[in-house]
């Protein structure tokens, strides 16, 4: 069974990332590979916005999936991890992104705003996030079909509860 023609806005999937920085580009890709695929059955945004900026992105939606890379230099490149907002754990000291969604989505919480109650990150090991110009390495290229899949199931099985 295909995915409708309507957009179901209640889940969005929204692909962070910069797309002159190398690896970084990888949210964006998955995100808008997504949508080529689904056509108009997925909400989908795309955002290289940090802190606050990201509300306009996740008002309006019951179910969040990310899509963004990460590097904790405790895996190789391309290796995926499903994580739920709970599961993430802040790094110490100031992000690098200044507030992090986390704290976007509590602060909006706190203030009564219509943001998600679940989130699920797709997060993709990156090698190189500052190359400007770079290429993506070719584990996280590849990585791309794997997530676009994965963010189906996602998406259209409703599997936000993911461990």
């Amino acid at each position: 069974m295909g995915p409708s023609t309507t957009i179901d806005r209640s889940v969005r999937l929204l692909g962070l990332g910069n797309e002159l920085l190398a690896d970084d580009a990888f949210g964006i890709r998955v995100a808008r590979e997504v949508r080529y695929r689904f056509g108009g059955a997925v909400d989908v945004v795309t955002s290289s916005a940090s802190g606050f900026a990201l509300l306009d992105d996740v008002i309006g939606t019951a179910h969040l999936l990310v899509v963004d890379t990460v590097q904790t230099g405790s895996a190789p490149p391309g290796y995926i991890r499903v994580l739920t907002e709970n599961g993430v754990r802040s790094a110490p000291g100031e992000s690098p992104h200044f507030l992090g969604l986390f704290d976007v989505l509590r602060v909006a919480r706190k203030l009564g705003m219509a943001v998600p109650d679940e989130v699920v990150i797709i997060a993709v090991e990156a090698f190189d996030c500052v190359t400007v110009g770079g290429l993506m390495h070719p584990a996280v290229e590849s990585a791309v079909g794997p997530v676009v899949e994965l963010a189906a199931k996602v998406l259209f099985g409703r599997e936000m509860s993911y461990a």
